[in-house]
């Protein structure tokens, strides 16, 4: 077994190996991995989780020795009243969760909760369903940013507002405009290239150098290639990311944060749990490099 380490930290979504811990986690370790992004939990969105499964699950990361990096919430991954038509071209993963815009104050409140609860330095939050005319729709995103951030603060957790395709916010050019109009220290960039890729623009090295290196506070890998609208996912490292090339260009900007394997390929005969193995060798040899 290969036993180079990697010179940005790795991690994992863990539902992208399985959705119950109990067989991420051993995965996980096998790689490497020292670190943990909660999403879908044991069958259920992280947001939807009681105490009981909260405390279970914290229990077995810790008892494997994963921090909790990231809360990965679906914030603002709703409509927005009274916006544009939605743009249809563009699936829309809800990962368990079905809450919408009224929901979202006290999704708010609990995702700091259970940001506390796991010590996550970043609740990771969206931009609202794409629409037809995403421009359309920045000056909400900008205040409800905005006010996340200084809710941030207050908690000491940074804002990652992660590029997505399927929201208002999916390009470098979109989401390097949005930073510049909401300056606040805790509004931070969850950078995920192949989002980029997907939503029509180059993410490496075009989409990569419009961001301010040191608002990203987190990256998220997986790899595709474009059918039109549509993306073919595939192993890490072997499609149109040019994942060698932005993991360089991480470090020569002195990122410090981590790389955080979100696969999204459905593995060989469908089988996710060896997709998100062999994935997750492949970031571990890239981050080697």
């Amino acid at each position: 077994m290969a036993t180079f380490e990697p010179q940005i930290r790795i991690a994992a979504v863990t539902d992208e190996f399985a959705p119950f811990l109990a067989e991420a986690i051993p995965v996980m370790q096998e790689i490497g991995m020292k670190a943990a992004e909660l999403r879908v939990v044991n069958g259920k969105n992280i947001m939807d989780l009681n105490e009981d499964e909260l405390a279970r699950a914290k229990d077995g990361l810790q008892v494997a020795g994963l921090d909790v990096i990231s809360i990965a919430s679906p914030l603002l991954k709703c409509v927005l009243p009274n916006g544009p038509e939605l743009d249809s071209r563009f699936q829309q993963d809800v990962f368990g969760s079905k809450h919408g815009f009224d929901d979202q104050p006290r999704l708010t409140e609990h995702a700091f909760k259970i940001a506390r609860y796991f010590g996550a330095g970043i609740i990771r939050v969206f931009s609202y369903w794409r629409t037809v005319r995403p421009e359309a729709c920045e000056d909400a995103i900008i205040q409800a940013l905005g006010n996340l951030a200084r809710l941030g603060a207050q908690e000491g957790v940074v804002i990652g507002l992660e590029n997505e395709h399927a929201c208002n916010v999916g390009t470098a050019t979109e989401t390097a405009r949005v930073l510049a109009a909401v300056s606040h220290p805790n509004l931070k960039v969850v950078w995920d290239p192949a989002n980029c890729l997907v939503a029509g623009e180059d993410p490496f090295p075009y989409g990569y150098s419009l961001l301010p290196p040191e608002r990203i506070v987190h990256v998220h890998a997986k790899d595709c290639h474009m059918d039109g609208h549509t993306p073919i996912w595939g192993p890490l490292g072997t499609r149109h990311v040019l994942w060698k090339e932005q993991i360089a260009a991480l470090q020569r900007d002195g990122y410090k944060g981590y790389i955080s394997l979100e696969t999204h390929w459905t593995g060989p005969n469908g089988n996710k749990l060896e997709a998100s193995r062999i994935c997750g060798w492949n970031l571990k040899g890239l981050a080697a490099a």
